[in-house]
């Protein structure tokens, strides 16, 4: 016997899904407003917000003013509302054939909105976000526009990323590192640059940090393999199969995640060091009940419970270079 309300549940958690962006969705919504936000993917905006966070961090210069506080929180809007949903918005563009096989119920293939207006969406985001950095290069007293710069050149990388001819989410290497870095470096440059002045030790370290997103990039390629395959997209589990891309993907995780560690104690900053190692373990224990075991139906399980464990150990980084440039 059917129960009503275990039907209403699993109604509600379809359509909150499918607001949000994330995997398992159904098609149905017919509110425009929601249509356009799901084609901005919400769920993706968090890591972009919270590398501005590990920026102010690491500026050592952020306090808890109302001032410091408003522009982090529209240099948050900046990344991750405007400039993640106008990334994901574009990405869905490009990738309506595909979404297509993989995900027919996203808003471009299920006809629920159309090709001018999804245009129309992706230059009112890309224009919000050049004006916001603009206003926050003025507001930061900036002589040179960084953060407008650092704006276009993320809006330049994804449209590569997406569009052809480069397209370079087509190869799962070139691709995955420009998902991570703009998830990882560039809002945490916006951060750093904001409330202080943006150096190559910042710019390098975020790179590297980036490695492990390259890791967390891949970790999305799983949902998407036969249509991948089918549109000759070299992702890695199409490339090396499902069980090497997992392998792949939880040790660039965890390596480079270890490295950056080796890297505060050499500035001697033995304890947010440890903390860090100490975030690396339970990241590695999930990995182990959940993605390794079975990376094609467990991505989104393994992405709940380990990648918190991950931001962790970016906020703790962050503290850690901002307490040594104090």
């Amino acid at each position: 016997m059917v129960n009503p309300d275990s039907e209403k549940l699993d109604d509600r958690s379809a359509k909150t899904r499918q607001l949000l962006g994330m995997k398992g969705a159904t098609a149905g919504e017919t509110s425009i407003w929601k249509i356009r936000l799901q084609l901005m993917k919400p769920i993706t905006w968090i890591p972009l917000i919270w590398g501005v966070v590990c920026g102010a961090a690491s500026s050592g210069n952020f306090t808890w003013s109302l001032e410091d506080v408003l522009k982090a929180a529209t240099c948050m809007l900046l990344s991750g509302p405007l400039m993640t949903g106008y990334t994901q918005t574009l990405n869905d563009f490009y990738d309506r054939d595909l979404d297509a096989i993989n995900e027919p119920y996203r808003p471009i293939p299920s006809g629920a909105i159309s090709i001018p207006q999804v245009v129309a969406q992706i230059v009112i985001l890309l224009l919000g976000g050049l004006g916001i950095a603009y206003v926050l290069d003025l507001w930061a007293g900036h002589e040179f526009p960084v953060l407008l710069c650092l704006t276009l050149g993320g809006a330049f990388v994804a449209y590569i990323y997406s569009a052809p001819p480069l397209k370079l989410k087509k190869n799962g290497w070139l691709g995955n590192y420009a998902l991570g870095a703009s998830y990882i470096a560039l809002p945490w440059w916006a951060g750093h640059a904001l409330f202080g002045e943006l150096n190559w030790t910042i710019a390098i370290l975020t790179l590297i940090y980036s490695m492990a997103g390259l890791g967390i990039a891949v970790v999305n390629d799983f949902k998407s393999v036969e249509g991948d395959r089918q549109l000759g997209l070299q992702s890695l589990p199409v490339m090396f199969g499902v069980t090497t891309a997992a392998w792949i993907c939880v040790v660039m995780i965890d390596i480079f995640q270890a490295g950056i560690a080796g890297y505060l104690i050499s500035i001697h900053q033995n304890l947010y060091a440890a903390i860090l190692l100490l975030l690396v373990i339970p990241q590695i224990t999930f990995q182990d009940m959940y993605f390794l075991r079975d990376p094609l139906n467990n991505d989104v399980k393994y992405q709940a419970s380990a990648q918190p464990f991950l931001v962790l150990g970016m906020l703790v980084t962050g503290l850690a270079l901002g307490h040594s440039a104090l």
